[in-house]
């Protein structure tokens, strides 16, 4: 006798060819966004010489983290990878990650603010980012292609939906942890719930919810290397083409340019989250 198999997949399917016949339109208008936004941040990002994207790139990192260290070494990084004849694919990945993390974080900070100040919708929320942080990063391929189809858009998308928890769960965290005291002086003086979220809540939780858009960051990075399966550009696509033809030091030089790329992103991150913290000490 057969077993009866519950038929999970023939569902998702199922709900995924409905959303692609009924919502197509939204799909589309999300395409042609996101890739009039890749392609106007490359043309800005290969427009000038690259010794000049080089030294605006290590002046930022030097100006928002405070440090001449990161500055110095988001020079050398960056002359690294001119080197490395890998200047292109670059900038093609930081802006994938530039879209993605303005996306992801548009998503995410409201949903972790309407998690923090509502008990029913952080118990929905949860479980969702349970699942979203635990299914492995390859299936969110799956429903990009017959959204998206291959490329930039596709990439983007898996890329959101992979790096969005983090921003959401560090966000309810950091509004959840402003102590009860400050809540209840601005319930003295009267705020109202939207004062109290601009004024006194948000301000307080700036470092934890940095620490989200940080992490958040890595994920969307980390992803670069997947998502180049389904067209993406830059590096991970460098990457991926050296696993198909075998060329180790041509892959190995791809993966150190996004190594160079995690490590200013992340120091850069951190060192602006260590001085907000001290601004509000």
């Amino acid at each position: 006798m057969e077993m009866y198999r519950i038929p999970i997949g023939q569902v998702i399917e199922a709900f995924i060819d409905f959303l692609v016949g009924n919502f197509a339109f939204a799909t589309r208008g999300f395409a042609r966004f996101t890739s009039t936004g890749i392609d106007i941040i490359v043309s800005v990002l290969m427009y000038p010489p690259p010794w000049v994207v080089i030294l605006i790139f290590a002046g930022l990192a030097w100006y928002l983290s405070k440090s001449w260290k990161i500055g110095l070494f988001t020079l050398v990084g960056m002359l690294l990878i001119w080197n490395m004849q890998l200047w292109g694919p670059t900038m093609s990945t930081i802006a994938l990650i530039l879209i993605s993390t303005l996306i992801a974080v548009g998503i995410g900070v409201p949903l972790g603010i309407l998690g923090a100040l509502s008990q029913t919708a952080f118990r929905i929320i949860t479980p969702i980012l349970d699942v979203m942080q635990t299914m492995p990063a390859f299936v969110y391929l799956i429903p990009a292609i017959p959204f998206f189809g291959l490329g930039a858009v596709g990439a983007i998308f898996s890329t959101v939906i992979f790096s969005v928890p983090p921003c959401i769960r560090l966000t309810s965290l950091g509004i959840k942890q402003v102590p009860t005291e400050l809540i209840e002086a601005a319930d003295a003086f009267g705020s109202s719930k939207w004062q109290k979220l601009i004024k006194v809540q948000l301000p307080i939780a700036k470092t934890t919810i940095m620490a989200g858009i940080n992490q958040t960051i890595m994920l969307a990075l980390s992803m670069v290397v997947i998502a180049a399966m389904i067209g993406a550009r830059g590096l991970g696509g460098e990457v991926w083409r050296a696993i198909q033809r075998l060329e180790m030091g041509r892959g190995f030089e791809a993966g150190i340019g996004i190594v160079i790329i995690a490590i200013i992103l992340d120091r850069v991150m951190q060192a602006y989250g260590g001085k907000t913290e001290r601004k509000l000490q």
